[in-house]
């Protein structure tokens, strides 16, 4: 019988079966952030325990609060720095170098087809468009994890995800998977494999392939997982082209972890996207959503750009063919958080960083800030966001506030509009 890419990925790391259902895998890279590694750090200490199994496999960023605010995020990012100075972490991403852990580590050539990838951060499913098997894990696994190189998981069921048609004008990858996390709900993944299938996938390129795995969380799911293919090996090339003897030898390595052709899985679903339109969420959930049509009108505060779902180049590109030659709405501000700093520097090179300054944008320096309301974006009470970001939950991005979650080219168009409207309508 056929294997999911996941069961492969399973069967290729398995260091021990306690039970039939569970099993603890070798770890390929280990993650870490200033916001849930310390709390494992100063753990470990106190137990007497403050070692790492690997330091090459391990990577850290100082990522959600930077540069701090005030003493407490300071603390945190000095325990996360202190630590990687002590045990010789070379892949350590400190104030000037430091990116959005979801995009910096892949920009980095971290993640590999059939790795296996933990971090204490949710969104650690972005990796999976990789080929990987990444998932978010809890406090007690990342202290494992750092000091013996392993994590428990139950075996996991996959859920196939095929997206056919072909994507209309306006319509992207962040439109896509808010429309399956609507039809699924935030419940209908859980704690399953999202194996995304099909043409739609297979012309993605892998800033939208990231953008599609980031989101599976948002349904539950424990990772989303495309394909490695071309356009994987086109990206990772200049960190993999001493292992191979060409571009093409990488591309047919990385079939070997492909879901078989008669592999089992626990449900299959079609979603046919020719006819899809802008997507934007209503209340607080990321389940919520509308087509954009149907929310015209809904007038906004402040329009945030960034986010490790929506910060790479492919989509300020984007966003700047709406904002070029236009100002932001007199009532509204505008934020951009670039995800990393070959992302600005891309960006700067290109014109456009100042076509959004230009409009009328703040832009600030990479940092998770505004996307869980810490820094760089806060709302007060009774505003509203336009955003790129993931979740819409209560008070996400400050107490009292409202954000409503859409594609970086609804997001512009929301800033110079005023307000919630079709992104379609702004382009030539």
């Amino acid at each position: 019988m056929g294997k999911t890419i996941a069961q492969k990925i399973f069967d290729a790391h398995v260091r021990d079966t306690p039970t039939p259902e569970n099993v603890v895998l070798d770890i390929d890279v280990v993650m870490c952030h200033e916001i849930t590694t310390p709390i494992a750090i100063t753990d470990l200490e106190a137990r007497g325990m403050d070692r790492v199994f690997d330091p090459t496999k391990i990577k850290a960023v100082v990522d959600h609060v930077t540069p701090s605010k005030d003493s407490k995020t300071a603390l945190q990012a000095k325990v996360l720095r202190d630590w990687a100075r002590r045990h010789g972490i070379k892949d350590f991403f400190d104030v000037g170098a430091n990116g959005v852990c979801h995009a910096l580590f892949p920009e980095k050539g971290f993640i590999r087809p059939g790795y296996t990838v933990i971090m204490g951060d949710s969104h650690t499913c972005t990796h999976g468009a990789f080929g990987a098997f990444a998932a978010g894990i809890g406090t007690t696994d990342l202290e494992v994890g750092i000091l013996k190189g392993v994590c428990t998981f139950r075996r996991p069921e996959t859920m196939r995800v095929n997206i056919v048609g072909q994507l209309p004008v306006g319509v992207y990858a962040k439109d896509v998977i808010l429309k399956i996390i609507k039809d699924l709900t935030v419940n209908g993944a859980t704690d399953k494999v999202m194996d995304f299938v099909g043409p739609v996938v297979d012309g993605m390129s892998m800033e939208s392939r990231m953008t599609l795995c980031n989101m599976a969380i948002e349904a539950g799911g424990t990772c989303g997982i495309c394909m490695p293919d071309r356009v994987t090996a086109e990206y990772l090339w200049p960190f993999i082209s001493d292992d191979y003897v060409n571009l093409e030898a990488a591309v047919e390595d990385f079939k070997k972890w492909h879901s078989d052709p008669d592999a089992t899985y626990s449900s299959e679903i079609t979603f046919d996207v020719s006819g899809l339109v802008p997507q934007v969420t209503y209340g607080f959930k990321p389940d919520e959503v509308k087509d954009v049509t149907e929310m015209e009108g809904t007038l906004i505060d402040q329009v945030y750009i960034g986010s490790c779902t929506n910060g790479r180049i492919e989509d300020l590109r984007e966003a700047a063919k709406i904002l070029k030659n236009r100002k932001l709405a007199a009532h509204v501000r505008g934020i951009l958080a670039p995800a990393t700093p070959k992302v600005y520097d891309l960006a700067l090179a290109e014109g456009i960083i100042k076509i959004f300054m230009d409009c009328g944008f703040c832009v600030t320096n990479p940092t998770c800030g505004a996307c869980l309301g810490m820094s760089n974006g806060v709302l007060a009470e009774g505003e509203v966001c336009a955003s790129t970001t993931n979740r819409n939950f209560n008070g996400r991005m400050g107490k009292g506030g409202m954000v409503h979650l859409m594609s970086p080219l609804s997001a512009a168009a929301a800033a110079v509009a005023g307000k919630i409207t079709d992104p379609r309508l702004f382009l030539d």
